[in-house]
């Protein structure tokens, strides 16, 4: 049987005990994008539907600057021209800004799924864009690291950067 030097016992316990007591760092002005949300349920009865659901097909798959398709991954206004480019045919531009002027501008109250919504996340409005799912939820590709996911849009980090809306696809009727 192997003995162990009591010293290296004793650093190593006060090592892992005091790891688990400490308290992690965290800068003042650092704030970090709330936990994901659960998709809601969502029926496809018209394209903007489609929209969405196709959105909900591509859940996990990794955030790529740049990127435009599952295989390679996607950043947010990727995934918005390759959803609907697949779901309802419409060539979309690929930035956040020229996104930004497409289709109609809408009120929040008035949000249906397949809507676009915009934020400001990199101190201009309209650096980032989601696709409305319903029941205050969207789906995006949050950033480096990250994967495409749902988030609630009532979440105080959402909200504080929310910079519009607008509906792309026409309600049928």
């Amino acid at each position: 049987m192997q003995r162990h030097n009591p010293l290296f016992l004793i650093g190593f316990l006060n090592l892992v005990l005091g790891g688990c007591a400490s308290q992690s760092l965290r800068l003042p002005d650092a704030e970090m994008e709330p936990a994901a949300a659960t998709a809601p349920v969502i029926h496809a009865t018209d394209r903007a539907s489609g929209v969405a659901l196709q959105a909900l097909a591509h859940l996990g798959t990794p955030y790529r600057m740049g990127g435009l398709s599952p295989q390679t991954g996607f950043d947010c206004s990727g995934l918005v021209a390759y959803v609907y480019r697949e779901g309802a045919g419409l060539a979309l531009p690929r930035n956040t800004f020229d996104l930004s002027r497409q289709g109609a501008p809408i009120e929040r109250a008035a949000l249906r799924p397949g809507d676009l919504v915009f934020y400001n996340t990199q101190r201009r409005e309209y650096s980032h864009v989601g696709i409305y799912l319903g029941e205050d939820r969207f789906i995006h590709a949050p950033t480096s690291g990250g994967e495409v996911r749902v988030e609630n849009l009532r979440a105080d980090y959402w909200t504080r950067r929310y910079s519009g809306a607008r509906r792309v696809i026409t309600p049928p009727g």
